[in-house]
Formats: C-alpha cells, sequence, structure tokens
C-alpha cells in the first residue's frame, strides 16, 4: 500500500517536472514574426525587410525571431490581408490600393499627378495628416508602422506614352483600385485589375498591354523584356504600408515593442535612402539592356496628364477627405 502511493507520488512528481521543462522551453521559445512581401530581395521593400530581420536578430536575440518570404513565397495579394488578420503572418508592406477596403482615405496614394515629386510626397507622410493615415486602420484590426518608400511610378507601354491620347485603348493592368481604375478610364484606356505576381506574363500574352510601377520593380521583375516603352512620369508617389495586426502588436511585450518601433524606425530611414539609390540602378539598367526605350515627360506634359485624371477624383473626394487632399496639395508648395 505505502509502494503504491510512493510510486504514484513519484510518478506524479516526475509529470511535474516533465510539465515544468515543457512550460519553461515555451516560456523560451522567441516571438515569431513572419515578414511576408510580394516583391524581390533587390527591391526597396525586400531591402527593408532584410534589414529588419537582421536589427531583430542582432538586438533581440532569442527574444524575437523574423522569417523573411519574398516574391510571394508564402502568400500572393490575394491572400496576404487575410493572412495577416488571421495572425498566420504578422508583419506584410502592402500597397496603399490594397488596403482600400480597410478605409478609403489611403485611395489619396491613387490619384496620378497629385504629388509634384517624391520630396512632397514625402513632406506629406510626415505631416499630421500622413501619420493619421497610419492609424486609420485599427477599428479593422490593423496598425500601420511606416511608410515605405519605393519611387515614383513611371508609365510602360509597347507604344510612347506620351500625351494622355497616347493612352487611349491601352489595356492598363492597374492594382486591385477603383480610384486607379476611374483614372484610367477617364483616358479611355482599358484598366484590368491584376496582382503583381501575374503582371509579367500578363504583358507578355498581351492580356494587358502597358502598366505603371517603380524602376526597381520595372527592372527587378524585367517588364522591359515585354515592354518596348518606359515613360519617366513620376506619376504616383509608389509607397508602402509597413503593416501588423494590433491584437499581435499591442500584446507584444512593452520593453520587446519599444525595440522593435525603434527598429522600425531606423529601417525606414534606411530604406527610403536606398530606394533613391536603387531606382536610379534599375533605371540604368533598363537603358543598359538596350530593350527599351525611356521618355522623360516635361513638366507641361504632366500638367496635362493631370488634367485629363483629375475629373475622376471627384466621387472619391469624400471618402479619402478634402481636408487630407488639400493636405497632399499643400506639400508641394513647401
Amino acid at each position: 500500500m505505502k509502494y503504491s502511493s510512493a510510486r504514484r507520488g513519484l510518478a506524479g512528481l516526475l509529470a511535474g517536472c516533465a510539465l515544468l521543462g515543457t512550460l519553461s522551453a515555451q516560456a523560451a521559445d522567441p516571438i515569431l514574426i513572419k515578414f511576408s512581401h510580394i516583391t524581390a530581395d533587390s527591391t526597396p521593400k525586400g531591402q527593408g525587410a532584410l534589414l529588419f530581420q537582421k536589427l531583430v536578430e542582432e538586438r533581440l536575440p532569442g527574444k524575437v525571431k523574423v522569417e523573411v518570404y519574398a516574391n510571394s513565397s508564402l502568400y500572393g495579394d490575394g491572400k496576404e490581408m487575410e493572412a495577416l488578420l488571421l495572425g498566420e503572418v504578422q508583419m506584410l508592406a502592402p500597397a496603399p490600393s490594397k488596403l482600400e477596403q480597410y478605409t478609403k482615405q489611403l485611395q489619396l496614394f491613387d490619384m496620378m499627378f497629385l504629388f509634384d515629386d517624391v520630396a512632397a510626397a514625402q513632406r506629406f507622410q510626415g505631416s499630421d495628416k500622413g501619420k493619421a493615415l497610419l492609424k486609420s486602420m485599427e477599428s479593422k484590426g490593423i496598425t500601420g508602422l511606416a511608410y515605405w518608400l519605393n519611387g515614383m511610378r513611371q508609365l510602360t507601354g509597347n507604344k510612347p506614352l506620351i500625351e494622355p491620347a497616347d493612352a487611349r485603348g491601352q489595356k492598363f493592368r492597374v492594382q486591385p483600385s477603383d480610384l486607379q481604375a476611374a483614372q484610367y478610364s477617364a483616358l479611355r484606356a482599358v484598366p484590368r485589375k491584376m496582382s503583381f505576381a501575374e503582371i509579367y506574363q500578363g504583358l507578355q500574352t498581351g492580356v494587358v498591354n502597358a502598366q505603371d510601377n517603380p524602376w526597381s520593380n520595372i527592372y527587378s521583375q524585367k517588364y522591359f523584356e515585354v515592354q518596348k516603352y518606359m515613360t519617366e512620369s513620376n506619376h504616383a508617389i509608389g509607397n508602402y504600408l509597413l503593416i501588423t495586426n494590433s491584437k499581435f502588436w499591442n500584446g507584444l511585450p512593452a520593453d520587446i515593442r519599444s525595440e522593435l518601433e525603434l527598429i522600425v524606425d531606423e529601417v525606414t530611414v534606411e530604406v527610403n535612402k536606398r530606394a533613391e539609390a536603387l531606382n536610379a540602378e534599375a533605371r540604368q539598367g533598363i537603358l543598359d539592356s538596350g530593350k527599351s526605350e525611356i521618355v522623360v515627360l516635361t513638366p507641361e506634359q504632366r500638367t496635362t496628364w493631370r488634367d485629363a485624371v483629375s475629373p475622376a477624383w471627384s466621387k472619391f473626394e469624400a471618402d479619402i477627405g478634402l481636408d487630407v487632399i488639400e493636405a497632399a496639395k499643400a506639400a508641394n508648395q513647401q
């Protein structure tokens, strides 16, 4: 009887030790951040994700682990937001157009020829109105952490796109943005919504015959191989919103979240600095390939394009907010 009780006591003690060991191991497991994105490692976003991973490894060793999945290797355009909201990934950096179902205000960044140049766009992003847009999705469970620059967007096509009339009848790939589509319709072009991963094949097969992207994407995705003409239009800011799942972010220990915020700020400065150089290198790479001709729009030609697309803005202004649009326009004058 005593022997049996002793055995039960020993078994209980061993089970308790095993459970304690399991709990200790679990407590020691690092917090996992899966960072999924759709571009190449060589792009500004790709470089930013890898730098974030590197700095987290250096400053939070054993506490936080970052896994980076580039080139739609984990989730593509159509699935990444769902994965974030379900907690299957913890960090993304989508274009604003991918977020319009969570806040219409981000459609501002789809307004073509709104900003005169990248400096004006960055001034707006650093303003109170710009910072407020990062927080505009928190009621939907999404926290914006930063704007990452990807360079200004450029037009490409199988024919020169110099005047607005040149876009007429062309099949343009657009992001999942009603405002983008409306602007191309105003040009009497044919907008076709298509994921980033499908663009090359779409251009190659003629499903679309024109598109727009920053130089770094045009070069890394080799669109210049299937597009004869590039138009340096600088018609929209090619930026990304670095976002996270709000529940995940707010549930982090305060000290770890504070350190991650510092890392995000540091990486953002570096990404925005590198973006200009990476886009310049990409532009030169396209020229060196000899496969595409680059046409540069004059200020007067840009004004003509703005006049052609701006009528499409009217039905979106209420959702974006006239105060936000005016703040963006004011950034051109500073």
